[in-house]
């Protein structure tokens, strides 16, 4: 069977859906895989490490698709490469279907079958290939990196002959991978760093990282026992923020990391909030393409208030680290058909009663098979 791997074509898209190890071991498992010239070049994979590893490069897209049973990819793939996919190709990707609602009425169209991984249960046997962690971790990380880079003081306490610089007070908004991250690496830097989350069990996470907590515990935050932040009600928002607006205005650099799947972002840091920041503090919005957790960012921007405050508001964050985010992502994939090879066909078995092809299968056989995105009757 014929794997295809292309060129990402969304604007500002760095990341590919192979490496040149992972190749290694889908050639293990008794497939051709076939990449589209340039693929990783972003990435820092060059075509010769992939010849290397066994890949047959193709010119483009339509040859790379020619006769393939599978389709690995970052992002769905847009209207024109869909053309090009044979029905019944499985496609894994992390799709966004809950972002767009005409994606799954299209794949169906198309007969091709589309794992979305994103959309994997939250459960053990799934973490090695949860790319929504795998690629939030590089993010939180990557989101300090670029907050101390505009930050025009410096990060951890420097004594000097000429005198004292303190630390940079660091508050991370947000405990779930990306925060925690975040957090951890704002520590290695020297800041001074505190976090808050809704959910109660974020608190010793974020204390066992050497930061301080700031939160609302309460009846409605103590319900929240998943490992990712559900939507909260008015009266608890109210709450927040209120502790936010004075947590906020001690602070140097906010990083927002915020989400709640399938949703707009929560505003978290209101206009008020900034205005009240000292000239020269960061706000770094990892939520920026979910509408943001800052009410001044502008998606896809990095913009300057009238009182000083850098707010970045970068779209794509994974893909501001590209190398490693597609190490990850790659083997995020190879390990969810893995999982799910037929080792005597050599071909996928995407068992339908199995709790993870219940919850990432989108498309089969030309129907809508996730609940989540069925029609209403």
């Amino acid at each position: 069977m014929r794997l295809a791997v292309l060129k990402e074509r969304r604007a500002g898209e760095l990341r590919v859906a192979a490496t040149p190890d992972t190749v290694k071991k889908l050639i293990g498992l008794g497939l051709t895989v076939a990449i589209e010239t340039g693929a990783g070049i972003a990435a820092a994979i060059p075509d010769a490490e992939f010849i290397a590893a066994g890949a047959e490069i193709v010119p483009d897209a339509a040859a790379a698709l020619a006769g393939a049973g599978i389709l690995f990819a970052v992002a769905a793939p847009d209207e024109a490469v869909r053309a090009l996919i044979p029905p019944g190709t499985l496609l894994i990707a992390t799709l966004g279907a809950a972002s767009d609602a005409t994606l799954a009425p299209a794949l169906a169209a198309a007969r091709i079958d589309a794992v979305g991984l994103e959309l994997l249960p939250r459960i053990t046997r799934a973490q090695s290939m949860d790319v929504l962690s795998s690629q939030a971790n590089l993010s939180g990380y990557r989101a300090v990196i670029e907050g101390a880079y505009e930050f025009s003081r410096g990060f951890p306490l420097m004594m000097t002959a000429a005198g004292t610089v303190a630390p940079a007070r660091v508050f991370v908004i947000g405990a779930g991978v990306a925060g925690l991250q975040a957090i951890a690496t704002a520590r290695r830097l020297g800041g001074v760093v505190s976090g808050t989350d809704v959910r109660p069990a974020a608190k010793e996470e974020i204390k066992s990282l050497g930061a301080s907590y700031i939160g609302v515990d309460d009846e409605e935050s103590a319900k929240q026992t998943g490992p990712y932040a559900g939507q909260m009600s008015d009266e608890f928002r109210k709450k927040q923020a209120e502790l936010m607006a004075s947590t906020v205005a001690k602070n140097d650099i906010v990083i927002c990391t915020a989400l709640v799947q399938g949703r707009k972002a929560p505003v978290i840091v209101t206009s008020e909030m900034v205005a009240s920041m000292k000239p020269g503090s960061i706000i770094v919005d990892l939520a920026a393409e979910a509408g943001g957790n800052c009410a001044e960012t502008v998606p896809g921007e990095t913009i300057t208030t009238p009182n000083g405050v850098k707010i970045i508001g970068h779209k794509n964050w994974p893909s501001r680290i590209a190398v490693a985010s597609s190490q990850l992502y790659a083997r995020n994939l190879l390990t969810f058909l893995t999982n799910f090879w037929d080792k005597d066909a050599k071909a996928p078995n995407l068992k339908p009663e199995d709790d993870l092809i219940k919850g990432a299968l989108v498309t089969k056989g030309g129907e809508i098979v996730h609940p989540n995105f069925k029609p209403a009757v």
